[in-house]
């Protein structure tokens, strides 16, 4: 297993859920919810870059949210853009698409479970969904020693 903070990213239409692990890749934590603003295109690529660097991670991983057939949907082709604006802005940090099936109904499941009211899940399920991209990289490192998912290429689109 390689040794790095990986950062974990959950695209939404409107939030975008990001978490982090240790160097170790032992633990996945939430990190925040970054605000997908219309009025300022590209700030929210711009803050998770930040988050990127500060962390001085080995890799972002952004979840890739396929159908159950393992179809790419609408969803996918916007995570799928998302990540390749994320890999322009963190460059040289890797980007790699995850296969997230189901994450944020898990993320919903396990807040609901936890007591957490479902009108206090939207503030965090973004995050706890990226925490779940992130420990299912992981699991995936772990048992074939290879990164999880493929990797992107940056496009200077924003």
């Amino acid at each position: 297993m390689r040794r790095g903070v990986r950062i974990g990213v959950d695209v939404g239409s409107v939030r975008v859920g990001v978490a982090r692990c240790d160097a170790d890749g032992i633990l996945a934590t939430p990190v925040r919810t970054v605000s997908r603003d219309r009025a300022r295109p590209g700030a929210d690529v711009r803050e998770i870059a930040d988050i990127v660097r500060e962390q001085e991670a080995l890799e972002v991983l952004v979840g890739l949210p396929r159908s159950l057939s393992g179809r790419n949907g609408p969803a996918a082709g916007t995570a799928r853009g998302y990540a390749h604006q994320l890999a322009a802005a963190v460059a040289p940090v890797p980007v790699r698409l995850v296969d997230e099936r189901l994450t944020t109904v898990s993320a919903h499941q396990a807040l609901h479970a936890s007591g957490r009211s479902g009108r206090k899940h939207r503030q965090v399920v973004d995050q706890v969904a990226a925490v779940m991209i992130l420990e299912q990289a992981l699991e995936i490192e772990r048992r074939t020693g290879n990164p999880a998912g493929e990797t992107v290429r940056g496009t200077e689109t924003t």
